[in-house]
């Protein structure tokens, strides 16, 4: 019986990083140096303090700029290093697994750019096991592998998921919504923290647009999630609009959330793609109030102003005289109003379909409490589960594309002729939909911002830098 031949390694190697999503990598094995190193720029801490995490942007294929991997891993130490030059550098040190042929084998890292080394990585004798021969005089002694996986879509199944850090958007931290987005992305190992819209403030130039939250500037996220409340619409679009400006992913972008909280835009929006909604009509004037009720259909009517919420400012108007006393009223108050026609035969009950980056991913109908025709939950109605037609799914789905929202809220009412759409709501609440239906809808949320950061294959064609 044999003993079993040790493992060779050759001065440089292919190797494979796979917890931090490097499939690839050319690495220089160097015996000289203690610890082993990787390329890393735009170094970054986060995380709570007991707990520290780093990230990080590797370019993994020498000369090319333009492949972007970025990363993350918990922060084992920080160390000081002294390189091959002399020069000491305070660096983060990670752990994770490297893998060469059919060894995988646990190692620190240390992070530094090392963007003029022809070798990303650097594998030191800490990171050489006993069983192992480093040749000098040999190359490739394991497997080759292949850098071209960076330029074909199995980059985004070959990534593994890396923590996140994200911002949600929102002035009520102990909301139900915001508590189940911190909950679903810290048990998957993301920071998740809560930024209150109305404490940022911008600085707005060319060069370098940033936001200070706090008298700080803030952090680098990889996605926002807005919950922006209708009071504060205005300046909380602006906010977004600036993280969009320095490139952030956010869930919902600045132009949908302005299009769906404006009711007259809304209801243009819906019908410049065709979508079905009750019959609604708006006017300037006083003098047009008659032409305005005939517009709209027959009474009973519904009257409701613009800047509408949670059913607040919506009255039905029983009786042609009753429409004209809302309509005179409201037009005394200076407030801006629309006109729509009543479904009856919706008889107080919506469909709310909550659809997340493009599919419905839960529905629930709402039922009016009292005798009241509005049938918001916070106004006392009540939620069960429902079974929606194709019809109205697609309804939704469509409707939420057409205001450009990942995160959507849309109520529908059930008419003779097919699926009306009531509004879109740019900032659903989750209660409702989770406790009556047991789906996961953060869930769903955290799935689609970590397949958005996923990145996406190099350019074959694009010359080396």
């Amino acid at each position: 019986m044999t003993d079993k031949a040790p493992f060779a390694l050759g001065w440089e190697e292919w190797a494979s990083l796979p917890a931090l999503g490097l499939p690839a990598l050319k690495i220089k094995v160097d015996t000289g140096a203690k610890t082993s190193a990787l390329h890393a720029f735009d170094i970054e801490p986060f995380g709570k303090a007991d707990a520290p995490k780093v990230r990080f942007n590797i370019h993994p294929v020498p000369g090319r700029e333009d492949i972007t991997i970025s990363c993350s891993a918990d922060v084992v130490d920080r160390r000081e290093v002294t390189s091959s030059n002399g020069e000491t550098e305070l660096r983060y040190v990670i752990a994770s697994e490297i893998a060469m042929g059919e060894r995988v084998w646990p190692i620190e890292i240390t992070l530094t750019n090392r963007t003029n080394m022809a070798y990303r990585m650097l594998l030191g004798r800490q990171a050489i096991r006993d069983d192992m021969i480093v040749q000098p005089s040999e190359s490739f002694c394991q497997p080759r592998l292949d850098d071209a996986v960076y330029f074909t879509t199995a980059i985004r199944d070959t990534v593994a998921p890396r923590a996140l850090r994200i911002a949600v958007l929102s002035r009520e931290p102990d909301n139900f919504s915001t508590l189940r987005l911190v909950e679903e992305g810290e048990k998957r190992g993301h920071v998740v923290e809560v930024i209150d819209t109305t404490r940022c403030y911008m600085v707005i130039n060319a060069m370098a647009p940033e936001i200070y939250y706090d008298g700080e500037r803030l952090p680098r996220y990889d996605a926002v999630i807005p919950r922006i409340g209708a009071s504060v619409t205005s300046y909380g679009t602006a906010v977004i609009r600036q993280f969009e400006t320095i490139g952030t992913f956010c869930v919902n972008g600045s132009e949908g959330i302005t299009k769906s909280r404006d009711k007259l835009q809304a209801h243009q929006v819906l019908a410049r793609h065709r979508i079905g909604m009750p019959t609604t009509a708006f006017a300037a004037s006083p003098k047009d109030t008659d032409n305005l009720i005939a517009l709209a259909g027959s009474a009973p009517l519904i009257v409701k102003l613009l800047e509408s919420t949670q059913g607040r400012g919506v009255v039905l108007a029983e009786t042609k005289k009753a429409a004209q006393s809302v309509i005179s009223a409201f037009r005394g108050l200076k407030a801006n109003f629309l006109v729509q026609h009543f479904v009856k035969e919706a008889a107080g009950v919506d469909i709310r379909c909550v659809v997340i980056d493009g599919k419905v991913v839960a529905a629930i109908k709402r039922s009016s409490s009292g005798g009241d025709f509005r049938s918001n939950l916070h106004l006392g109605g009540s939620a069960s589960k429902v079974r929606i037609s194709k019809e109205e799914r697609e309804t939704a789905v469509r409707s939420a594309k057409a205001f450009g929202l990942r995160m959507a809220g849309v109520d529908l009412l059930r008419a003779e002729d097919g699926p009306k759409v009531l509004e879109v709501n740019s900032s659903p609440g989750f209660e409702g939909a989770e406790t009556t239906t047991d789906k996961n809808i953060a869930g769903a949320i955290l799935d689609m911002i970590e397949k958005r950061m996923r990145p996406a294959p190099a350019r074959k064609g694009r010359s080396k830098t």
